[in-house]
Order: structure tokens, then C-alpha cells, then sequence
């Protein structure tokens, strides 16, 4: 039985000290920019190539987190900092932008590509996806039972990680857009506001979990056979780094699973009301709720930790790299987009008798094959639920469904064995040319409504916009047990059950179907409408006004 990797945070020169001494196998940080902890200290280029050599001396690999989503304006700075990180002696880049990974692939020899959390990684097909494109390792969703981790591990073509103690979000990874839409500092970007840590219906906290942490469920863990182990917390101290690395060490090292004085050690440190094991072992309840009580706070302040080294030795690892100046990339050329409209209805009953539409898509388990043509696959589609998600494929080809909405990467895996037509969905997280570039299966794709009116025209492919819709900002694999979110501030979010999770809308549409010579101005041709919670009365009047270029009626956000 293979042990595992065991890979450490690391938010400055301190906490890496403190992750080498722990015993990590390899750490992972970010430099001052494209990193999905922004407000970390983070790592300067001499720091980067201090920290590379101090680590490879120990035999320690590094890997450099480059793991945002990048507009065009980004690309050739970004491609420039992984020159940088590959000649400083980089191992691997953790990536978040399938566009940004086609550029790299090939460029640098020996530079491993990693799929970060925020790629939505969930099934065989989408760690298929990866290895087609470079990559030799997927970092898994946090949202996996144990059961759907086996089950991938035991096909992926690739090497899988998995994170095994930490902070987790209440949204399924990559797929929150709550802190984008209400206040402007994306996740995708490194800049959340975490929305989720803040109290909703009347003081309640329905989206803030626990940390995570799996260290009773150690041979489990070296049974399933996952490559390396991940432990969050690159803004956490020293002290957290260390103690969390020493233990997990000790552990791996003698095969077992964590006795109760070591689980009482690691909350010491740090915990937000204790750990949770929920979604590993699908008990998917209020225990899994928590929130950092001052008694917590107190608890942690008051540990002072002496650092001693592990004893973990290791060859040094020597790498010895050519300076390579990658170029700037070249654009593919611009080429006018097709006119369309395209919507999406939660059921049968919302859609009016209209021939406004190009393309009807419902929810595949929502498709009749009377009034829509085409279906949305459910984001999350684990290994377990293939089979249940081909059959009504199937059924829905069967009886009318023409096109079909591809919001995940797995997706294409599965949608080979049927003859669909393939548009993106804006789960994708399309943000420049090349990721847009990056899915020749696709006819065309709706772009990441994070994108500014600038960022869209900058943008070349087939690219379709939300023009009308509550964009979903968080999809929940845990009940939240209401039907609507309500912050401090009265504004509400509705929830809905969809694909047998729950979504989250926004609480107001984006509205900019009345600005239709705007629209056009800047390059945006291809119209893509939203419908949640609208009535089909509702629906029929919003097209009405549509039609007549009236201004909406209602609060909405707008494009900028």
C-alpha cells in the first residue's frame, strides 16, 4: 500500500518553516498574484526562489498555486510569473483555468499541471478531460463521500488529491458566485468575502460548516489509494501549520486513525465549534454546522507550540532548468457570432407558447418532451450516479431533446454515447479566449456572468451572455432546510432543489434585455435568459417588454 503525499499550506516564510519541520512531503503557496488566497501573505519572487531551494534541499516538493479564473489582459502576465516559477525549479502549478492549462501544456518540460478544487472535479470523466489536456493530477471536490472517492480513485487516469482536514465551503467547489454577485470580490479570484460565514434567517448559520477533518479515517484513506493528502489553511499561523502537519505525519507514518487526545490537539489549534466528517461519510446534517465561537478563539490563543523536527528525511531533490522567455499569446481571430436566444425554465409549466426561443432547456430530470428541446445536466454527477444520469439521457433523446447543457467538464464523457448538440453552460467558468477555445465539442458556451462588458468583447469564440436571470451563486449538497436565505440586511435569496441539490439564486435578475443596441455594441450577439422562480404570467410580460425595449420594472443588476 502506497503512502500517500502529504501536502501542507504554506502562507509565508514562518509557516513554511513550520511545515518542513512537521513533516510535509510537499507544500503549496502563492505569489502575489492569480492565487486563490489573495489576502495570505504570499510569496515574492526572491521569496519563491528562497522557498524552492530551501524546500528541494529536504527533499520536499513545492507546488505554486496559480489558481484563478484569468480574462484575456491576464493571460500573457500569468504566462509570464510560470516562466518565472519554472525556472526557479517549480514542481507543479495547481490551475483553475482549463485556457490558461492550454497554453502551458507542452510549453515547459517537466512542469506538472494540477487541477485545482475550483475545476469542480467530481467523476472519471472529468479527470479524463484533465489528462487529455496535460494534466497528471485532479484535485478532488470536496463535496465527495467516501463511497464516490473509491469509486474515482480506482479509474482515474491520473493521480488524485483530496483534502483531508481544514476549512471547506458550504458550496460545491468552483461553483459559488455568492461574493461576486453581492459584493463584487469573486472567489473565483482569490477575493471572497465569505458570504457563507454570515448569519441568515434571523441569526441562524445554514451555511457555515465546521472544518473539515478525516484523521479517524486514516486506513480508509491508504485503502482508497489516493495520491496525496491536503491539508488547508494557507492564512492560518504557524502554530496550526505545524501541529496539523506533526499529526497527520505521525499518523500516515503508523497507518492509524487519530485517538481522542490527538483529535483534542488539533481542534486546540484551531476548529470552528469541532471538526466534521459529513460529507466523507454522507451524513449530510446539522453536525456538520459550526461557526468560530470566541471560546474557540480563546482556546487557540492560548496554545504555544515548540517546534522540534519530524526526523523525516528525504533525498534532496536537484532541478536544473533552462531559462525559457514564453511568448505572448496569439489570439485566435474574431469572428462574428451567430444571433440567438436561449433560455432555461425549472419546469414544464413556466414555458409560454413562444417561438422567441432558439433553445428550451429544462433540468434533465424535469425534461417531458413536450415544450423544451433541450436538457441541463445535473452540475454534480458523481460515480454513483452515472448510470441513473445515462438512463434519463437517454429517455430525453428518446423523446424529442435535441440540444444539450454541458456545465461541468465529466459532462462530455458521459454525452459521447448520445447524439446531442453541445453548448457550455456558464458553470464552466469561461473567462477568456482560450478556455472558450478549450471545448471544440461545443457549439457554442454561455460566458462567466463575473465578466465586465470590457472582459466580453475582449472575449473570441461562439459566446453566448445571461441577458435576463437570478444567476445561481451557490450550489449546496447539504440542505440548507429553507426556501429562502435572508441576511442581515432583509435582502433574500431563493432556494431551490435541482439535479437533487440545492441552488441558490440571486436575490435580484440581471436585467439588460432592454439595452439591446448596447448589447450589440459590445460584441454581444447571443442572448441567454434565466427563469427560477418567475410565474409563466410572470414570463410572458417580461417578453413582452423584452420585445418593446422597456426598462425594467424591477431592482436588477446590470453588466458593467
Amino acid at each position: 500500500m502506497k503512502k500517500p503525499e502529504l501536502l501542507c499550506p504554506v502562507g509565508g516564510a514562518d509557516t513554511l518553516q513550520a511545515a518542513l519541520l512537521g513533516g510535509a512531503d510537499a507544500v503549496y503557496f502563492g505569489g502575489t498574484d492569480f492565487n486563490a488566497r489573495m489576502n495570505a501573505k504570499n510569496f515574492s519572487r526572491d521569496e519563491i526562489r528562497r522557498a524552492m531551494t530551501k524546500c528541494h534541499d529536504k527533499g520536499v516538493r513545492v507546488y505554486v498555486t496559480l489558481n484563478t479564473l484569468l480574462t484575456d489582459r491576464n493571460l500573457s502576465p500569468a504566462l509570464d510569473f510560470a516562466g518565472f516559477l519554472y525556472e526557479a525549479g517549480c514542481d507543479g502549478l495547481i490551475l483553475a483555468d482549463i485556457g490558461f492549462s492550454s497554453l502551458l501544456n507542452g510549453t515547459f518540460p517537466g512542469l506538472e499541471l494540477h487541477g485545482s478544487t475550483q475545476m469542480s472535479g467530481h467523476s472519471v470523466g472529468a479527470a479524463e478531460f484533465l489528462k487529455e489536456r496535460g494534466f497528471s493530477r485532479m484535485v478532488l471536490a470536496r463535496e465527495m463521500d467516501r463511497e464516490n472517492i473509491s469509486l474515482l480513485c480506482k479509474e482515474s487516469p491520473i493521480e488524485t488529491e483530496l483534502f483531508v482536514h481544514g476549512a471547506i465551503c458550504a458550496s460545491a467547489s468552483g461553483q459559488c458566485l455568492m461574493s461576486s454577485m453581492i459584493g463584487d470580490r469573486s472567489g473565483n479570484r482569490g477575493e471572497c468575502a465569505q458570504p457563507c460565514r454570515l448569519p441568515y434567517n434571523g441569526g441562524k448559520y445554514p451555511l457555515s460548516f465546521r472544518d473539515l477533518c478525516l484523521a479517524t479515517h486514516v486506513p480508509e484513506l491508504l485503502e482508497i489509494g489516493i495520491s496525496s493528502l491536503k491539508i488547508e489553511g494557507r492564512m492560518k499561523s504557524p502554530e496550526y501549520v505545524y501541529t496539523v502537519a506533526r499529526t497527520w505525519r505521525t499518523l500516515l507514518d503508523e497507518a492509524r486513525p487519530a485517538t481522542e487526545k490527538e483529535m483534542a490537539r488539533l481542534a486546540g489549534i484551531f476548529s470552528r465549534s469541532g471538526f466534521t466528517d459529513g460529507y466523507f461519510v454522507k451524513d449530510l446534517s446539522a453536525s456538520m454546522l459550526g461557526t468560530r465561537t470566541e471560546r474557540d478563539k480563546a482556546q487557540s490563543a492560548t496554545r504555544r507550540i515548540r517546534f522540534s523536527d519530524s526526523g523525516r528525511t528525504a533525498e534532496p531533490i536537484r532541478v536544473f532548468r533552462k531559462k525559457l522567455v514564453p511568448q505572448a499569446p496569439a489570439l485566435p481571430p474574431r469572428k462574428k457570432s451567430r444571433f440567438h436566444r436561449s433560455a432555461r425554465f425549472q419546469n414544464a409549466e413556466q414555458i409560454p407558447e413562444t417561438d422567441f426561443f432558439h433553445e428550451i432547456y429544462l433540468p434533465l430530470e424535469a425534461f417531458d418532451g413536450k415544450k423544451a428541446n433541450g436538457v441541463l445536466l445535473p452540475p454534480v454527477i458523481f460515480p454513483s450516479e452515472e448510470t441513473r444520469v445515462r438512463q434519463m439521457l437517454a429517455f430525453a433523446r428518446e423523446t424529442g431533446a435535441r440540444h444539450a447543457m454541458v456545465g461541468n467538464i465529466g459532462h462530455l464523457r458521459l454525452l459521447k454515447e448520445f447524439d446531442f448538440i453541445l453548448h457550455g453552460d456558464f458553470r464552466l467558468n469561461i473567462t477568456n479566449s482560450f478556455s472558450l477555445g478549450s471545448f471544440p465539442e461545443l457549439t457554442d458556451a454561455v460566458i462567466s456572468p463575473e465578466l465586465n462588458s470590457s472582459q466580453i468583447r475582449d472575449l473570441r469564440g461562439e459566446k453566448s451572455v445571461v441577458v435576463y436571470g437570478r444567476i445561481p451563486v451557490m450550489l449546496l449538497e447539504k440542505d440548507p432546510e429553507t426556501n429562502l436565505l435572508c441576511d442581515r440586511k432583509g435582502v433574500k435569496f431563493p432556494v431551490l432543489r435541482e439535479g437533487g441539490r440545492f441552488v441558490v439564486y440571486n436575490s435580484v435578475p440581471f436585467y439588460m434585455a432592454d439595452k439591446k443596441k448596447l448589447l450589440k455594441e459590445k460584441g454581444i450577439e447571443s442572448h441567454h435568459y434565466i427563469f427560477s422562480v418567475e410565474s409563466k404570467k410572470e414570463i410572458e410580460k417580461l417578453l413582452s417588454d423584452f420585445k418593446q425595449g422597456k426598462e425594467a420594472e424591477i431592482p436588477v443588476k446590470r453588466i458593467k
